[in-house]
């Protein structure tokens, strides 16, 4: 006998958030499968914190799981997920100082340095300057930049996730992209 969920997971989302907002535990306990992943690596890029991350993403699906009844299915329920979390962020950056701890980036495993110290090195010391340019980022722009380059939302979904106009992102990532590309242009 299975998960009481492996007969959901073949839904899709509209019908399973349908389905957790009238009290279907195992639709929203799919939901969150689905999603944790790509929320939480938001929420981390964001805050630059696990710890944090972990706690803003379990606030959202606390929140979204409260909300669901609201849910009207104007945005895809990912988007409206990405737009709780980054709220969440958001409100955590307005808060706090920033204390974001550098050492705990971690080197990408994309790239394997073959073996080579000093070309891992130069790796992680670009891994760690891209860490800082992002961090050096207004929110907004870090968020508008993370969305679209790293989750590869559409710029309509960045929009809608950040509560702004289309017009509003492109002049964010524009921005957020030119800080980059200048605080970058020593490791090209």
């Amino acid at each position: 006998m299975g998960d009481p969920g492996d007969d959901l997971g073949g839904l899709d989302n509209r019908l399973l958030a349908a389905r957790a907002a009238e009290g279907d535990d195992d639709a929203f306990a799919v939901l969150v499968h689905r999603h944790s992943a790509p929320l939480l690596a938001l929420a981390y890029h964001m805050l630059g914190n696990l710890s944090d991350a972990e706690e803003a993403v379990q606030d959202a699906f606390i929140s979204a799981w409260r909300r669901l009844p609201e849910f009207r299915g104007d945005a895809t329920f990912r988007t409206w997920m990405y737009r709780i979390v980054t709220n969440r962020c958001l409100n955590v950056l307005r808060g706090q100082a920033p204390s974001v701890s550098l050492d705990a980036v971690p080197e990408p495993t994309a790239h394997d340095a073959g073996g080579e110290p000093a070309r891992a090195a130069e790796s992680a010391a670009a891994t760690a300057a891209l860490a800082q340019a992002l961090h050096d980022l207004q929110p907004g722009q870090r968020a508008c930049w993370i969305l679209r380059e790293l989750h590869g939302l559409s710029y309509e979904e960045v929009a809608q996730v950040v509560g702004e106009s289309e017009q509003t992102v492109r002049g964010r990532l524009f921005r957020a992209r030119r800080t980059l590309m200048k605080e970058m242009s020593s490791w090209r």
